[in-house]
């Protein structure tokens, strides 16, 4: 009996629908949410709250904040001035799937023509290659940061292997117990001088001399090097120059081709020896460090 009393009070309690849903309407337009309406007219059940309340928008204060509202609404006025889906991709760094979802009741753009399209395959692939340029720039300049100042002793040990690597090494078969430096590379320079800086070498003992194809621009390339380590043209020794071989193409060419710069200590041999032992000692440390041993 308890039941049927239950079921037969909310029967009645929803009997006059259409006078229930225009008084739902009514506080909808209003501005209250469907819980406040809920509880304004003491409805429990879901499926008669929106039976009331069917095709009566939410009042915006009710909705979220999309973070891509404004994004859609961007992609639907491009979509109605005749873009494809390409084209709004390219625009707004959306995906297609996205678009899709967004315009699929908008009307299709005519077909574009072969030209067009490939104009928007050329802006979509220079699109890439900024996004990838502006990613590699940042991943750099975050490394950069992490390096930060370096104390004296990193420095001895970051020049004693850049020597390692690039400087001429003393070999059974040709003796040279001398220090000498070749790269074509500005910076490695830079850090090689400071670091012969760091060692209390005096800048008198330096010679340097370019080496460079014939090609080249060679007195610009020396007026540059010169620039670089602070000296004048005219105390730097006799520029070596590689003759041009037609048959390979060289990639090192232009205005930012300035051939090699060789820097040389004089009276070096008792350098070049700590520099090697340096060497070894880093060797040693670092197979200490990663537990292995060395072969042999």
């Amino acid at each position: 009996m308890t039941d049927i009393r239950s079921r037969n009070s909310r029967d009645s309690k929803y009997a006059d629908f259409e006078d229930l849903r225009e008084q739902a309407i009514t506080l909808r337009r209003e501005g209250l949410s469907r819980r406040q309406i809920r509880d304004r007219l003491l409805v429990d059940n879901n499926d008669i709250l929106n039976r009331l309340l069917d095709g009566e928008p939410a009042p915006d204060w009710t909705r979220r904040p999309n973070a891509k509202d404004d994004l859609r609404a961007k992609a639907r006025e491009l979509r109605l001035q005749g873009m494809t889906y390409d084209r709004i991709q390219v625009e707004l760094g959306c995906s297609k799937s996205s678009i899709s979802l967004w315009v699929r009741d908008l009307p299709k753009p005519p077909r574009r023509t072969r030209e067009e399209a490939s104009a928007i395959a050329k802006r979509g692939w220079e699109a890439t290659l900024q996004r990838r340029e502006e990613e590699r720039r940042q991943t750099k300049q975050e490394a950069k940061d992490e390096i930060g100042t370096l104390s004296e002793r990193e420095l001895m040990i970051v020049g004693a292997a850049l020597y390692w690597a690039e400087g001429t090494k003393d070999k059974p078969h040709a003796r040279r117990e001398s220090v000498a430096f070749v790269n074509s590379d500005p910076s490695m320079i830079q850090v090689f001088l400071a670091w012969l800086d760091l060692l209390g070498v005096d800048r008198e003992l330096l010679r340097f001399h370019v080496s460079i194809h014939e090609s080249a621009d060679v007195l610009a390339a020396e007026e540059y090097w010169a620039g670089l380590v602070g000296s004048d043209t005219s105390s730097f020794g006799r520029t070596t120059l590689k003759k041009h071989n037609a048959k390979t193409v060289r990639k090192n060419i232009g205005a930012d081709y300035r051939g090699c710069l060789i820097v040389q200590v004089q009276k070096s041999a008792d350098l070049y020896r700590r520099i090697e032992g340096w060497w070894y000692g880093i060797v040693d440390a670092s197979v200490l460090v990663s537990g292995r041993s060395l072969p042999g």
